[in-house]
């Protein structure tokens, strides 16, 4: 018997009360592999594992597709056969997935507590008082674009409004679809990322501005906002801001000829100190791609890092821009223990997890989903 339905908000509120069961805990590594490997093959191609890039190698080894949000949100479409997706990332991920599933499809997530807290820098009350406060403001011509980190209400607050989601992959894409569409973007909820693309493309600062959403009209002057090209919420990636210029001085005294590469999401200072910057798939291609004997300073999530340089290895050094390693907390929290129970209870009729967007909100959020997918 399956369990109840639970829209994503429910799902949120209970997690608490479904902690994995205690037969789950204090399995070995090899028993866990292989009670995954033989769930997985048993519910065949009815089910998709998703893994994004920033999962744990235990978790990894067992996903049908690895990529960034991007790269994994295009798979979801390709298997029309599949009843459940099993998306090992965070919730805003899986409500993405479940948006562009088909009906028969279910998107699971193996562990509810699995969020982001950049995502929760944008609550759907802040943007729509935003949007009123541009509005009193005299500053029209605004195109609303949204981070793929980011809740579904998000997203469809700017789909309903002419706008769209990017990732890091196609955010310039992106930004040149905004502009040939409106005079100015409000970029949200990662104001890194938002700087650094519109920076690359020929923005100067004078010409960004940084909204706050706990300050009366973002805590800016109507003349500031009407001047500028892109608004830019006041939101961050607890791990990419970690990343300094003086670990860029550091690492470069100690590896002369090395190259450094970082994700879009750190700090301005840090992309202009860095080698290059840019997503996931591009600094993988990036760092695939160099000359043998090449030595790399990522500075992006330590899984991935760690398993670029495994992958590199010998003819290619990769080393991590932090010697401390940034770990993502929340993407950390998706464990083999609750994969294997997601698993084996699918193969026994019960759906655990199941993350689904309301009705009320999913039109518009496919719709800026849509958009994204259609941006080149």
């Amino acid at each position: 018997m399956l369990l109840p339905v639970l829209t994503a908000y429910e799902n949120d509120h209970i997690s608490e009360r479904q902690p994995l069961p205690d037969q789950y805990l204090g399995l070995s590594d090899e028993e866990m592999e292989r009670r995954i490997a033989a769930a997985k093959a048993k519910l065949g191609r009815r089910v998709v594992i998703l893994g994004h890039h920033y999962q744990r190698d235990e978790v990894i080894k067992f996903a049908d597709y690895t990529g960034d949000s991007f790269k994994l949100a295009r798979h979801v479409s390709k298997h029309p056969e599949a009843e459940f997706i099993i998306f090992c990332g965070v919730h805003f991920m899986a409500e993405s997935a479940d948006v562009l599933s088909a009906d028969h499809q279910q998107v699971i997530l193996p562990d509810l507590a699995a969020g982001c807290s950049m995502a929760d820098m944008a609550a759907p009350d802040q943007l729509e008082m935003c949007w009123s406060d541009l509005s009193q403001m005299g500053v029209g011509g605004v195109i609303p674009v949204t981070y793929i980190n980011s809740a579904a209400s998000i997203k469809a607050i700017c789909g309903e409004r002419g706008g769209t989601v990017c990732t890091s992959s196609n955010a310039a894409a992106t930004l040149h679809w905004a502009w040939e569409r409106g005079e100015r973007i409000l970029f949200l909820p990662d104001q890194h990322l938002g700087r650094n693309t519109a920076y690359k493309l020929g923005v100067p600062l004078e010409e960004m501005v940084v909204w706050d959403p706990n300050e009366i009209w973002g805590g800016l002057e109507p003349d500031a906002v009407s001047r500028a090209r892109i608004i830019l919420w006041k939101g961050h990636c607890s791990v990419h801001t970690r990343f300094t210029v003086r670990q860029i001085e550091n690492i470069r005294r100690e590896h002369p000829g090395v190259r450094v590469i970082v994700h879009p999401e750190v700090t301005w200072e840090v992309v202009q100190a860095a080698d290059d910057s840019g997503s996931t798939e591009y600094i993988i291609d990036q760092v695939g791609h160099s000359p043998v004997g090449s030595i790399w300073a990522v500075g992006t999530e330590i899984h991935l890092v760690n398993r670029l340089a495994r992958q590199m290895q010998p003819d290619r050094t990769v080393l991590s821009l932090d010697q401390f390693g940034c770990l993502c907390s929340t993407m950390f929290r998706v464990s083999p223990n609750h994969l294997l129970w997601t698993l084996e209870g699918l193969v026994d009729g019960r759906v655990h997890n199941r993350i689904v967007v309301p009705d009320d909100r999913k039109h518009w959020t496919k719709v800026a989903l849509d958009r994204m997918l259609s941006i080149q």
